[in-house]
């Protein structure tokens, strides 16, 4: 028989982080490649999930989550950003970002759409496109600073550009979009009527006093932006699972109708949970983020005495790595042979890429780890530049 796997879907094999994984327990090497932490979250925060199992909330929750974590959205949103959303009609809760992100771009695209998008870009946001058979236009975030370039951009869009998928703070690059790049991307949505939909899942995760700032909150943009957030970085829970997005009414209706077909609903115990995490106060968002800087100064400080390049990133826990100071040339093969070599292990950005070129030096690495194990993997990476 002939492959069953459809076409679109095709080039969308075993990721790199899988084979990277694997390549560090091989090797027994420090696994920077996934970008996931090693510590648990608020201990606030677990203990109202062990609770709510405990009292037997292990059901199927409402299909738009339950009612404490769609007031705490909201709540959340005003606290932070001064945006009122209604729990009831402008928000929903999803198994994660991964999923609010293709609810909505399988909701709002029709074949032969075009979306608009950054690369590097989240390997996720490339197959959603794809599965809605939409067509893909990017835009080129250039080492070092990874600034916007305008003259790209304008060139993306089109008549048939139906929305833009926005990353600030930006996986893979540790990017924060200025409040200036953000006011061109909005401009050139509502000259082309598109809509833009904003990945904001390190949203607390901004270093160096910086400021992070939700594309619904310009001028104009709220009924036209769709923001999506989740608790797995905020809180240190990425297996939990627990994501959301919120909106216009129209548009998070129109998301809700295709996830109800995805998973219809998930994460039963852990939602209020996250509720109850939301509300914390504003010590427990300053603490993740001075640890995650402090550990970002960590590793900086190790790449770069080990010969490597690196933009040091102004959020998120990745840093983008330059590995041709160290005479590489392709850092796909580099960063297959980095754990035999140092015993860590990274990943190569042009995976996150359509123009392969534009990363082809260039390694990842994730600093959201126990510092006992970043200083291990420092001083592995140490000997890099001896070698």
């Amino acid at each position: 028989m002939d492959l069953p796997l459809v076409s679109r879907m095709c080039p969308f094999g075993e990721t790199i982080f899988a084979e990277m994984s694997a390549l560090a327990l091989q090797t027994d090497s420090i696994n920077l490649g996934q970008g996931f932490p090693d510590t648990d979250g608020p201990v606030e925060m677990l203990a109202a999930a062990k609770a709510a199992i405990d009292s037997g909330r292990n059901q199927y929750p409402p299909a738009a989550g339950v009612p404490e974590l769609l007031a705490s959205i909201s709540a959340h949103q005003e606290r932070f950003y001064g945006l009122r959303v209604d729990p009831r009609t402008q928000v929903l809760v999803t198994v994660g970002a991964t999923e609010a992100i293709a609810s909505v771009i399988l909701a709002l695209c029709e074949p032969g759409d075009e979306v608009v998008t950054f690369e590097p870009y989240y390997d996720s946001y490339a197959a959603s496109i794809a599965l809605a058979g939409a067509t893909r236009r990017t835009s080129v975030l250039r080492f070092p600073d990874f600034a916007v370039d305008e003259a790209s951009l304008r060139a993306a869009f089109s008549a048939k550009t139906r929305l833009v998928l926005l990353n600030t703070p930006h996986n893979p690059t540790g990017k924060v979009f200025t409040r200036a790049e953000l006011e061109l991307i909005a401009s050139l949505a509502q000259e082309h009527d598109a809509w833009v939909v904003t990945d904001e899942v390190y949203e607390h995760l901004v270093f160096d006093g910086l400021e992070h700032i939700p594309m619904a909150t310009l001028p104009d943009m709220f009924e036209r932006t769709i923001t999506i957030s989740s608790a797995g970085k905020t809180f240190s829970a990425t297996g939990w699972k627990v994501g959301w997005l919120s909106g216009p009414a129209e548009a998070v209706t129109a998301a809700r109708t295709v996830k109800q077909f995805l998973t219809f609903v998930g994460s039963g115990p852990f939602q209020p949970a996250v509720a109850l995490a939301l509300g914390l106060g504003d010590d427990t968002y300053v603490r993740l983020r001075e640890s995650l800087q402090g550990k970002r100064d960590l590793l900086c400080a190790a790449l770069e005495e080990a010969g490597l390049t690196i933009s040091r990133p102004a959020g998120t826990y990745f840093v983008i790595a330059d590995v041709s100071p160290l005479g590489a040339t392709d850092a796909v093969a580099f960063a297959r042979d980095l754990p035999h070599r140092s015993g860590v292990v990274g990943i190569p950005v042009s995976v996150f890429h359509d123009d392969q070129d534009a990363a082809r030096t260039l390694l990842r690495f994730a600093f959201c780890k126990r510092d006992e194990v970043l200083i291990e993997a420092s001083r592995r990476l140490h000997s890099l530049g001896r070698q």
